[in-house]
């Protein structure tokens, strides 16, 4: 009997011609198909790449057939990949018309996440309005902004712009523009009208609300969501109010450092935030900002339980993978050992990364 498909015929003993039995062949069946490969491009800082691109990320999201590859920023983007999403947290206009020339050319791409969307954050004077124009109330409680004031020049004429605008003392003064430089999150707090022309614009001044001395931040991940509490800068008595004088300056205030996971807190100030509130929150906000990756830093004011605050957005932020780490054996985590609490980092960003592309193919099909 021979092989590859072909035709034998057999015939026994006794058996006259006509009897032959025609048997066939059939090729052997093909091997299982490969794992797909999901190719992710990623254009980050040699920081954030330290901090984000762990050897435990890498290791799960090759299990599930994912494949990160750094691009070169010395070579011209559309002469690399292919890639199925690029992943980026570079700033600069350059970077950003070689992503946008990138993605006119490559429609099928998907870009974590769209340059004109994050450019959105890089301006506290537009970063908090989609938050204002939200205006989320429900039984779960109420989130808002601070009011707030923009100064873009002239330190002299700041004490009146405050009095016309009639915001309330003390104020918290953040620089105008986030490029991700230190300087750009620190904080000023003005107690008394006189000394806010030793401000230095261009800035946003917000009326400071007590809140206990904690902040919340939302860290949101596609539809994945982390709180984790911070410390932040403590209540104002107005007995405090009226025998100080000046501008306190200080550093970023919600850093690593500062968790506030394991202090011994007063409840109500501890308590997190409803989660049904805050799902609605990201969930109007990755549609607003046009976002998948991004922060929300939340304060509630103290004395109340349901009135919240957004005081502050930020892209893709640095901690990302340390809020999710769960390596005990990870240095960075040794050092901050409240990070290592948060489980589940690696299998987060992998499915949020399988999602993506998977939410991309049924939408394909359903135009189709």
């Amino acid at each position: 009997m021979r092989l590859n498909g072909e035709i034998s015929y057999l015939r026994n003993e006794g058996e006259n011609e006509n009897d032959s039995v025609a048997l066939i062949s059939l090729p052997p069946p093909p091997p299982p198909p490969t794992l797909q490969k999901l190719v992710v491009g990623y254009a980050l800082t040699s920081k954030k790449v330290k901090s984000f691109l762990q050897p435990k990320l890498e290791g799960l999201a090759k299990t599930k057939g994912i494949v990160f590859v750094a691009i070169d920023q010395s070579q011209p983007l559309v002469d690399q990949g292919p890639f199925d999403i690029v992943l980026h947290k570079l700033t600069g206009k350059e970077w950003q018309q070689i992503l946008q020339d990138y993605w006119e050319k490559h429609p099928e791409v998907t870009v974590l996440d769209p340059p004109a969307a994050i450019q959105h954050l890089y301006n506290r004077q537009s970063m908090l309005q989609d938050v204002a124009n939200l205006n989320l109330s429900d039984c779960y409680g109420k989130v808002g902004t601070p009011r707030q004031l923009v100064i873009t020049k002239d330190p002299s004429s700041i004490p009146d712009a405050v009095s016309k605008a009639r915001l309330t003392l003390p104020l918290v003064a953040k620089p105008l523009v986030v490029d991700g430089s230190a300087k750009s999150h620190e904080l000023s707090l003005a107690y008394d009208e006189f000394s806010l022309s030793k401000l230095d614009p261009p800035l946003v001044l917000q009326e400071f609300v007590n809140h206990g001395g904690v902040l919340f931040k939302v860290y949101i991940v596609g539809e994945a969501i982390k709180v984790v509490r911070r410390f932040s800068l403590p209540d104002v008595s107005k007995r405090e109010l009226l025998n100080n004088t000046g501008v306190f300056r200080f550093p970023r205030v919600s850093c690593a450092a500062a968790s506030a996971d394991d202090a011994d807190l007063d409840p109500s100030i501890a308590e997190l935030p409803p989660r049904p509130l805050l799902e609605k929150l990201a969930r109007e906000l990755r549609l607003r900002l046009g976002l998948r990756l991004f922060n929300i830093d939340i304060i509630r004011e103290h004395g109340t339980r349901d009135r919240f605050y957004v005081i502050d957005i930020n892209y893709f932020p640095g901690k990302f993978a340390l809020i999710f780490c769960q390596d005990f054996s990870c240095q960075t985590c040794r050092d901050m050992p409240s990070y290592s609490k948060m489980p589940g980092y690696e299998h987060i960003f992998t499915d949020f990364l399988l999602s993506v592309v998977q939410s991309k193919f049924k939408r394909r099909l359903s135009g189709n």
